[in-house]
């Protein structure tokens, strides 16, 4: 305990080194935590962005980005699929339901999504929730709109507010606005911590009826617009979508049922099992993540380094304390433990204060992250993995106290006395 004692008060004796050393460990233990954190909850809020479909059915293309501009409205399809071969599909005796999507338009940088009652009757995300409304009701008539929670909170969006939707994906008002044809906002989705909350949904006629008067991509000339009022649902014939998802009435058919689409005669398509596609992801990105832990240890690597150079030049101070502890019958053993007792202390409330660094962040860059990115990173205990890290960080800190010791234990008694001129 008297050795506690000392270290305590030697630390405390000089603050100024102490803290910048805590500071210097914190911040690196807290990357190097941080980032292991980080990606254990982006993984979980990836893979909690949709349950309970067993297949995504698209054009003809890399099943990564099919999941991607699908499930997490990142990037943007480069073909669609009729109408008649979704109808075929969902007509099949292995399917249970399906989810059509069209994607194209966006307001305000917001992903516009076009699907129909089956998206609000099935989606499933974090493993069973549904999708609830806050406010209103699911859009059923060509002009409705749904927002997810993100979108009505930045924009101040409420019940009967008209909104414009642009073709292409803008951050503001474009050049080919749909603002002839406005869209009444009619719901407000519950939050969800996945994509959704940052997405608007209407229905397949309201994507096909801001389209009505296009030709060949080209919008209309102004004044000779079909005015909206005209526009009728049971006129209105859809005759494409982007993708849509599936769910088999058992999971015993959906490779068959992959197999058949792949092989569809009608027109090329993809299906892809989300989870999948999900391990490809993670995969073509592993190294990435791998660079950043190795980045990550030798920032540590560092802080430990620091508070290396920091002990070992504070000996020189230290000399004629070592030498009286000496004088007074302390032995050489218990010099030694003493400097590696204030090493580990660093060392382990460096930890301690990267720890909190890291919930600290968590906390209040949380719903941030949500309103942003669309993921949800939980707060959650360490892991065991991360209690390993730490460990191995603790037992570095003491490995690096028996350098300054080793030199302390080897400073004569004589010389610690001697005074120097």
């Amino acid at each position: 305990m008297i050795l506690f004692s000392l270290a305590y008060r030697s630390l405390i004796n000089r603050k100024l080194t102490t803290i910048v050393t805590l500071l210097s460990l914190g911040l690196s233990v807290s990357l190097w935590i941080g980032i292991e954190h980080i990606r254990g909850g982006a993984r979980e809020s990836f893979s909690n962005t949709i349950s309970q479909t067993d297949l995504i059915v698209g054009a003809r293309g890399s099943p990564i980005q099919l999941l991607l501009y699908t499930v997490f409205h990142i990037g943007t399809p480069t073909a669609n699929v009729t109408y008649e071969s979704y109808e075929k599909i969902k007509n099949n005796r292995a399917v249970l339901w399906t989810i059509p999507i069209s994607l194209g338009d966006s307001h305000r940088g917001y992903r516009v999504v076009g699907t129909n009652e089956d998206f609000y009757r099935h989606y499933r995300y974090r493993q069973d929730r549904q999708l609830e409304l806050a406010q209103g009701h699911a859009p059923s008539e060509i002009f409705d709109v749904a927002l997810g929670s993100d979108v009505a909170q930045a924009l101040h969006y409420g019940l009967g507010a008209r909104i414009v939707v642009t073709h292409g994906i803008t951050n503001s008002r474009g050049i080919m606005d749909h603002d002839d044809k406005p869209f009444t906002v009619v719901a407000i989705l519950q939050p969800t911590g996945t994509p959704i909350d940052r997405s608007l949904y209407v229905t397949l006629e309201g994507i096909e009826a801001m389209h009505i008067d296009w030709k060949e991509g080209a919008p209309p000339i102004k004044g000779q617009e079909t005015p909206a009022e005209k526009i009728k649902k049971e006129d209105i014939k859809i005759e494409q979508i982007t993708a849509f998802f599936l769910r088999t009435k058992s999971r015993v058919q959906t490779l068959a049922l992959q197999r058949e689409i792949t092989n569809f005669s009608e027109e090329p398509l993809t299906a892809v099992v989300p989870g999948v596609a999900l391990s490809e992801l993670w995969s073509g990105i592993s190294y990435g993540e791998q660079v950043l832990q190795v980045v990550a240890i030798f920032v540590v690597i560092v802080g430990l380094l620091g508070m290396l150079m920091a002990l070992y030049t504070s000996l020189n101070e230290r000399r004629r304390e070592i030498a009286i502890l000496r004088a007074l019958g302390v032995g050489p053993v218990k010099v030694i433990f003493l400097l590696v007792l204030e090493s580990g202390l660093l060392t382990l409330l460096g930890t301690i204060l990267g720890i909190g660094i890291v919930y600290g962040s968590l906390l209040l860059l949380q719903p941030i992250i949500e309103q942003r990115f669309g993921l949800h990173i939980p707060l959650r205990p360490l892991t065991a993995t991360q209690y390993g890290y730490l460990t191995y960080v603790v037992l570095g800190g003491i490995a690096i106290g028996l350098i300054p010791a080793w030199k302390a234990y080897r400073n004569a008694l004589s010389d610690g006395l001697s005074v120097r001129v």
